[in-house]
């Protein structure tokens, strides 16, 4: 798998929940903080505003997209001066209750209503990914026709699965998703890829040599990689290769194979079956107790604790 694929496989958790929700004048829901979640909002149809504790209120239109990676609360509103109801027991759900669902709010009048796709993703915050660090507060894509295709599809058939449900709908919801945080990472790095960006994971993601080295990583991380390995896969020679990828990512090629190998096997540890031995050798481990060390210094228990212990 690709870095981009990798970092949603291994942080994500759970079931992520959506909702298409029609809002009709006067509403302000606000939406509670809710640590380990990341949120989205999406403006189908109307304006609408966004309201957050650290800055002034936010303009939003249809075709908007607004990302909040770290679980922070917010609130959307008609109007800045509407007071919001209270938080949602949801990060990103009105009263919404099942896990997709379409809902509205309000009572329906002549004037058109404003219409959000909302949802929430669960981090497991002992595997999320350096780059989820990287992301700012609040990610806004503002509509521009012609932008982010891909994201737009993906957008308009989530909408239709939620207000439409089918047989297959609990399918392929959750791969919709998967596909829309893929395209708001995407628009994202894309974004960031200026001149002015010189260190972190969008960086590092937009520069060829040390993405070659993490795609080599993320591809086989039970190969015995050196730094000169990870230099010849990237095209450099060894001291070039270790100084910039250190520099954009702020650790050594080596400390992050093994913090990539140990968040591997973590994942590997809640979600299969697999004994232990065979699970060290999936990461490179030749000695299970060299695995079970290597890991006990990053996770603080060992791999057969740490198993037992996950929900």
């Amino acid at each position: 798998m690709d870095v981009l694929s990798d970092v949603i496989t291994v942080m994500r958790t759970g079931q992520p929940r959506s909702a298409r929700v029609a809002w009709h004048a006067p509403w302000a829901q606000q939406f509670a903080s809710v640590p380990g979640a990341a949120g989205f909002q999406i403006i189908l149809q109307g304006p609408c505003w966004l309201l957050l504790p650290e800055a002034d209120p936010v303009p939003l239109a249809a075709g908007d997209v607004v990302f909040r990676p770290h679980g922070r609360g917010h609130a959307l509103a008609d109007n800045p001066s509407t007071t919001p109801t209270a938080p949602t027991c949801a990060p990103n759900a009105p009263q919404v209750l099942q896990r997709y669902a379409a809902d509205t709010v309000g009572t329906p009048t002549g004037a058109p209503a404003t219409v959000t796709l909302c949802g929430a993703y669960e981090i497991d915050p002992a595997r999320a990914h350096p780059l989820l660090h990287d992301l700012p507060e609040l990610i806004h894509l503002p509509a521009h026709l012609g932008r982010h295709p891909e994201l737009r599809a993906t957008v308009d058939l989530l909408a239709t699965e939620l207000e439409r449900p089918r047989l297959g709908t609990d399918a392929i919801v959750p791969a919709l998703l998967d596909t829309l945080l893929l395209h708001i990472l995407r628009a994202w790095l894309d974004q960031q890829h200026t001149p002015a960006t010189t260190t972190g994971w969008a960086a590092a993601l937009n520069d060829p040599a040390t993405t070659a080295a993490l795609q080599a990583i993320h591809r086989e991380p039970a190969r015995p990689w050196t730094v000169a390995t990870l230099a010849a896969q990237a095209g450099l020679s060894r001291a070039p290769f270790a100084r910039r990828f250190t520099a954009l990512l702020g650790q050594p090629p080596l400390t992050y194979l093994t913090w990539w190998r140990m968040t591997t096997a973590a994942r590997l540890l809640q979600e299969s079956d697999a004994p232990l031995s065979a699970i060290a050798t999936n990461v490179g481990y030749t000695s299970e107790f060299a695995f079970a060390n290597a890991f006990k210094r990053q996770h603080g228990t060992a791999p057969g604790r740490y198993r037992k212990e996950r929900p």
